[in-house]
């Protein structure tokens, strides 16, 4: 009779838990980056409100990858979108919160039409920016092929409220919304981070009147990329692609020679690198299995980086890919974060409501979720381990107790993680 009675309370008991846990995920209230209960210690925003504005920049006189024909570059003006957040001062009889316009969907696939949605944030659009103690360090932040600037609002917003300005970046013919020839995303990730630092840096500048004179620091910038976007900021700070991805890139544009001048070795690439870049951040980074970088390239890499994967990865790879990357980059401070038996969506918002609709593909849903992980808990892993490292990186705080850890989380309880949270993960770290 007891153990019915025992079985029957857990059951209750239990079944309480999920109901929840279920709760907290899909409640219609929360908002993408809000801390679920088990978050640790520096997923916690910051101390600053948050503005966010959107930018147009206009890099003119690029090479259109997409209107190119028959080997022979012809040019256009690239505009690109860019969503700046920033430390913001907000009254207190102003709420923190916006919505964001948001697609899902594929515009080249017939298959996945584009369908509307809007989601919440916690920022105010166009506030007054809070100039106290600045200026603060810049991070760019590229999105997947394809995806949007508003791909990992959870981690721009609370970057901001910590004193960072954080500029993500809509990359044109990369969008949910624009998505054209691979070979334009292949050119142009790398190259767009660039522009975009250039021109945060001139609108930043102290002798500019503008909004942002003085509100950031551009000579301390840090770069986050995902998947595609992790593929173009390792080849920012020093990973020259292979003679062989610029062989690929040839045969798919019809015999364009234009990514020979990211390629390795290159007197025009060893010019491009910048040291204003301090850290990287990739998540994801695509093209290590298909043999975009030689180990000897990734020698190039110098600055701080921190790797985020799944060790399932499906689009990636992990072993022969994100893993492959740590491992090649010898000449760097590195970091190497493992969700166990994740796949590739280690760094995007939730799925949102839209994607749980009936009849919808199921790549939509996929193209968010983990199958064997809560999107909400990784959003807050990532708030607490990029905190930690940028905030040594750019700010210069000691934060280094978060990141000297026991390897495998399992065996021995991480700092900055409540008790019996901290399992599922490895972290690895190396130096040069």
């Amino acid at each position: 009779m007891m153990k019915t009675i025992t079985f029957a309370f857990f059951s209750v008991f239990f079944a309480g838990l999920l109901a929840t846990a279920q709760a907290q995920t899909h409640n219609a209230d929360f908002i993408y980056g809000d801390p679920l209960p088990d978050a640790p210690e520096l997923a916690a925003r910051g101390k600053y409100g948050v503005g966010v504005q959107t930018l147009q920049l206009v890099n003119k006189n690029q090479i259109d990858v997409v209107g190119s024909k028959n080997g022979k570059d012809s040019l256009y003006d690239r505009l690109l979108t860019v969503e700046v957040w920033y430390p913001a001062r907000i009254d207190a009889d102003k709420q923190q919160l916006v919505a964001y316009d948001e697609v899902m969907g594929t515009s080249n696939d017939p298959k996945r039409p584009l369908i509307a949605f809007k989601f919440k944030g916690r920022s105010l659009r166009n506030a007054p920016a809070d100039q106290s103690d600045g200026p603060y360090p810049l991070v760019i932040v590229s999105h997947g092929y394809v995806g949007s600037r508003f791909l990992m609002t959870y981690l721009t917003e609370n970057l901001a409220s910590k004193g960072y300005v954080v500029v993500a970046i809509d990359h044109a013919e990369s969008t949910f919304r624009d998505a054209a020839s691979f070979a334009s995303t292949l050119l142009n990730r790398s190259l767009d981070d660039l522009f975009v630092l250039n021109e945060m840096a001139r609108l930043g500048a102290k002798g500019n009147k503008g909004f942002w004179a003085g509100l950031l620091n551009a000579d301390n910038t840090a770069l986050i990329g995902y998947s595609m976007g992790g593929y173009g900021a390792l080849n920012v700070v020093g990973a020259g692609y292979s003679r062989q991805a610029a062989t690929f890139f040839g045969q798919m544009t019809g015999g364009s020679k234009a990514l020979e001048k990211r390629t390795a070795g290159t007197a025009a690439y060893q010019a491009s690198l910048d040291p204003r870049i301090k850290a990287v951040v990739a998540f994801a980074p695509w093209g290590m299995q298909r043999a975009i970088w030689d180990t000897a390239a990734l020698k190039g890499i110098t600055v701080p980086t921190f790797f985020v994967a799944g060790s399932q990865d499906d689009i990636s790879g992990y072993d022969k890919g994100t893993k492959a990357i740590y491992n090649a980059t010898t000449n760097a401070n590195r970091f190497l974060l493992t969700y166990v038996n994740a796949r590739h969506n280690v760094a995007p918002n939730p799925p949102p409501a839209e994607a749980l609709a009936p009849g919808l593909p199921l790549d939509e849903y996929l193209r968010y979720a983990e199958p064997a992980w809560n999107e909400r808990r990784i959003n807050n892993i990532n708030q607490h381990f990029v905190t930690a490292f940028l905030g040594i990186e750019l700010k210069k705080l000691d934060y280094h107790q978060y990141l000297n850890l026991k390897e495998n989380a399992n065996e021995t309880p991480w700092k900055g993680f409540k008790p019996r949270t901290s399992v599922g993960l490895e972290l690895k770290h190396a130096q040069p």
